[in-house]
């Protein structure tokens, strides 16, 4: 994954303790797509497969969507005076969409 650098104005750092949950979902989602993999290997049934999938890409969808909320969560207690922060969450947030 190429890592860019945040513009300026525009860092923001979420809490860790609000992104625990993101972060077990993540694990669980992880956890699924192994089982995909296993699935795939085994030659299991294609509705059982693709039914899994749709597991899997719809809690990465909800995770991405609990950080970009988290965002916008602290853009508003912060301030975002330049409305640069919410911009950036929007793209962030239309790119999940």
């Amino acid at each position: 994954m190429v890592h860019t650098p945040p513009q300026k104005g525009l860092a923001m750092h979420l809490e860790p303790t609000s992104m625990a949950p993101v972060v077990n979902r993540l694990r669980r989602a992880h956890g699924q797509l192994a089982g995909v993999i296993r699935m795939l290997e085994e030659d299991r049934e294609c509705a059982d497969i693709v039914t899994q999938l749709a597991a899997v890409s719809k809690a990465i969808d909800k995770a991405g969507f609990a950080v970009i909320s988290s965002g916008l969560q602290q853009c508003l207690k912060e301030g975002d005076a330049d409305g640069l922060a919410r911009a950036r969450l929007e793209k962030l947030f239309l790119a999940l969409a």
